[in-house]
């Protein structure tokens, strides 16, 4: 992938320099409050690597987000092609993000999701791009209508990785955004 620059940050594949920051996202309790487990080092050694693999195989991916002025990396944000959402078909796109808790409430995450929103509408021709989180996510829903997506109850599902062990976990909304959204609310912003 070539990277893709905001205007603060640089959305990139992920380097070694990247592993402990990839760690951390991943084993942070406040980061993964909505979230059944926490992974170890080698945990997210591995699951960096897939990451890395996918961006690489596919040009896109959950990508590293960078600070532009600093070179600091704060976390992810990107797009992936999602199959284990049973209201969904197989691969259809969805925008995730996960940053450390001192980069919240800054814009980072909707900054960085309109320019892979614009990728994905533009760069890769999509028609639809999806996002979902746990009911009480509120957090991550907030930036979900800040980018325009709507909520689909009727696609609303209990996330089959979450074990029952958790059913606080379970229920997931679906929040959705169309190309001819996305561009309508491009021209309303204008």
């Amino acid at each position: 992938m070539r990277p893709i620059r905001t205007e603060r940050l640089i959305l990139r594949n992920w380097e070694d320099r990247d592993r402990e920051l990839f760690h951390r996202i991943n084993s942070d309790e406040r980061v993964m409050e909505f979230f059944p487990f926490r992974r170890t080092r080698a945990e997210t050694d591995a699951k960096m690597e897939e990451f890395r693999h996918w961006i690489e195989q596919d040009g896109y991916g959950f990508a590293a987000a960078e600070i532009a002025a600093t070179g600091e990396c704060i976390g992810f944000i990107g797009l992936l092609d999602t199959d284990d959402v049973p209201s969904l078909p197989n691969g259809a796109i969805e925008i995730g993000w996960r940053l450390v808790p001192e980069f919240w409430g800054k814009g980072y995450v909707t900054e960085a999701s309109e320019a892979w929103l614009a990728f994905g509408f533009e760069t890769l021709g999509v028609d639809e791009i999806v996002s979902f989180a746990v009911a009480e996510n509120h957090r991550s829903t907030a930036v979900m209508k800040r980018l325009g997506m709507h909520a689909d109850p009727s696609a609303d599902f209990d996330h089959p990785s979450v074990p029952d062990s958790h059913p606080h976990l379970k229920r997931h909304v679906m929040y959705r955004l169309s190309r001819e959204g996305w561009q309508a609310g491009k021209k309303a912003a204008r």
